[in-house]
């Protein structure tokens, strides 16, 4: 899908650009070069940079769930075209959003699953998703939540219930 926004949480702290060289060295050889990896397919017309508009995109490749509101205090924009980023600007961006620890993880959002599995069997109400999707935290629409839910979802089954577990998978790139 073509989501925008994160749903649950997010890193949080601004980031200062003034510490280049030792926030991108805080990542690993790996970590940097997963970050060229991604950051060379954002890189479509092959200049070196890319769009800020597309960081929040570049970020959620790299397995980060920041929000939107994370997304432009850490220089994202929603235009394309008002500013670029080489990778040596990038890399500082994603050191600082990776150490966030406000961000939420793959069990955090289980537990959060978990209080309306009412029988604890790994199910939950299909219309108590969707709800959860369109009114807590920092909320979807209509048209992102139905994006979601088609992307993501099993049907339900003949009493509305969906298996939550699959679905988080799914969602956070990891099926």
């Amino acid at each position: 899908g073509s989501l925008k926004c994160g749903t649950l949480s997010g890193c949080t702290s601004p980031v200062d650009l003034t510490h280049n060289s030792t926030m991108a060295a805080d990542l690993s050889g790996k970590d940097q070069e997963r970050a060229q990896f991604v950051f060379s397919i954002y890189d479509s017309d092959g200049t070196g940079s890319i769009d800020a508009a597309d960081l929040g995109g570049v970020l959620r490749a790299l397995n980060l769930n920041p929000t939107c509101a994370t997304i432009e205090k850490l220089g994202g924009t929603k235009k394309k075209g008002e500013k670029k980023y080489t990778m040596e600007e990038f890399l500082p961006i994603f050191s600082q959003c990776k150490k966030d620890k406000d961000q939420g993880v793959y069990e955090d959002f289980v537990e959060c699953l978990k209080l309306y599995d009412k029988a604890e069997n790994g199910t939950m109400l299909g219309a108590e998703l969707s709800h959860t999707l369109l009114s807590l935290g920092e909320r979807l629409a209509d048209t992102e939540v139905d994006e979601v839910l088609k992307d993501c979802l099993d049907p339900e089954d003949d009493e509305g219930m969906i298996p939550y577990i699959p679905f988080l998978k799914k969602l956070m790139g990891m099926a």
